[in-house]
């Protein structure tokens, strides 16, 4: 990867985790005002130490903090992860966050959480009404498949046309590795030479599968020459927009992964390349540089297979976006049980962090998948935020609602243990996501 595609990459993560934050503590600070409660700073990031802006207005100091990991609202009154004993020492305010009554801290405390879900609601409405929804469905990939190493080496082969996983058909073509993992398959189902054929799924293919991050399968499909490079090995030996591959070293490469392949396996020599051009064979000879690429494309998926396209008005897609920020939610806490719960899947394997994240998005700009993203960490952040451990809104909200119930608040000594609890559990996964990442960067992984 170029430094240019890293800096591609660490800009949309950081703008997109900065909108991120910058709403959820609007929605602890919006409520929190509506109250009268007083909000002493509102941070983008961390500032331990010193921020690299602040301006004070009002009660409430604004400003950016120098640690990208996160962003906070101070709430007077508030045992938080600013720890501030002194205030708390003093007797209750009313402007105070402790002086409210119960009902106005829990809405205080949600805020932030709600506010994440209903922001990957509206980019996931937005998105569908102004691009609409295109996938390909797996019944349309007619050329069948072309798989990897470890696909093959469970029993399917190229060509192969996928039917279902577990015996439950998978419309979205993309979204069979997936299916595969969430649905712990033990069986994926296939029509090979025009005859269904039943290819079990062995222990420990998951676990492989989470380890290799790959592909496992791609949608087989037609070599037609439709770009060239300038000057490129392609352009040299006499390659032509519509060149339709057929052969490199009379090995077949009419597929493109077949032509991928030849070209890997022949890097720094002299390949024969036939093409159907016109109606008529060509036989070219071209020089493999050391990248295994001659400086071609191929024609778009789109001009191939028959796509899904499903366009929606405004008021379609408020609830299209509803129904798939849930299914979002869904897939992700499935994704989270299987940690726990699943002999295939290890924390150790699984988990990431900072890292993991940016690699998530393109290397290049793309607003779609920019926004996408955004409304998947939205979501993903809604839900970890809203788990019941100290330091996160959920161990708020989870002795919040033990006052309302039993009508005895806890003592701000116990919030204050909970909190360094808390902030250890927190920092500790913190820590070891991010270091995952590094190993994993260390050792190629």
């Amino acid at each position: 990867m170029t430094t240019q595609e890293i800096l591609v990459k660490a800009g949309q993560l950081i703008l997109s985790l900065s909108i991120l934050v910058v709403l959820h503590e609007l929605g602890h600070f919006v409520p929190a005002k509506l109250f009268k409660t007083r909000v002493e700073k509102f941070y983008l990031f961390f500032d331990p130490w010193f921020s690299l802006f602040k301006k004070k207005k009002g009660d409430t100091e604004y400003g950016i903090g120098w640690l990208p990991l996160g962003g906070y609202v101070k709430i007077s009154g508030m045992v938080d992860e600013s720890m501030d004993r002194e205030q708390m020492a003093q007797p209750p305010k009313p402007w105070e966050f402790r002086s409210k009554p119960a009902w106005q801290r829990l809405i205080i405390m949600i805020g932030g959480v709600t506010v994440n879900l209903i922001l990957g609601f509206l980019i996931y409405a937005m998105m569908l009404w102004h691009w609409g929804e295109t996938y390909l469905p797996t019944k349309n990939v007619k050329y069948g498949i072309a798989v990897d190493s470890l696909a093959g080496s469970i029993g399917l082969r190229d060509g192969d046309k996928i039917l279902a996983v577990n015996n439950l058909p998978v419309e979205n073509f993309k979204a069979v590795p997936a299916e595969i993992i969430l649905r712990e398959a033990t069986s994926i189902q296939v029509e090979r030479d025009g005859k269904p054929v039943n290819i079990a799924i062995p222990a420990g293919f998951i676990r492989q599968m989470i380890k290799q991050k790959g592909t496992l399968i791609e949608v087989r499909m037609p070599f037609t020459v439709d770009t060239i490079l300038p000057a490129s090995a392609a352009e040299k030996a006499g390659l032509q927009k519509g060149d339709k591959m057929l052969t490199v070293n009379g090995q077949p490469a009419s597929y493109y992964h077949e032509f991928v392949k030849a070209l890997q396996a022949n890097k720094n020599k002299k390949v024969d390349v036939l093409v159907l051009r016109g109606g008529d064979t060509a036989k070219l000879s071209a020089d493999v540089p050391e990248t295994g690429k001659l400086g071609i494309g191929g024609v778009s998926p789109e001009k191939v297979f028959d796509f899904a396209v499903k366009k929606y008005s405004f008021f379609e897609a408020i609830p299209a976006g509803f129904l798939k920020c849930i299914n979002t939610l869904v897939k992700y806490v499935q994704q989270l049980r299987l940690i726990f719960v699943s002999k295939e899947v290890k924390a150790s394997e699984s988990l990431g962090g900072f890292i993991s994240i940016g690699k998530l998005f393109p290397s290049y700009w793309d607003w779609m998948a920019f926004w996408e993203m955004t409304a998947l960490l939205s979501i993903i952040l809604a839900f970890m935020n809203i788990l019941p451990i100290p330091a996160l809104d959920g161990g708020h909200v989870l002795f919040l609602l033990y006052e309302m119930v039993t009508g005895r608040k806890p003592s701000e000594k116990f919030l204050e243990y909970a909190q360094i609890v808390g902030m250890v559990i927190l920092f500790g996964l913190l820590i070891y996501a991010n270091g995952l990442d590094i190993w994993r960067s260390l050792v190629g992984k």
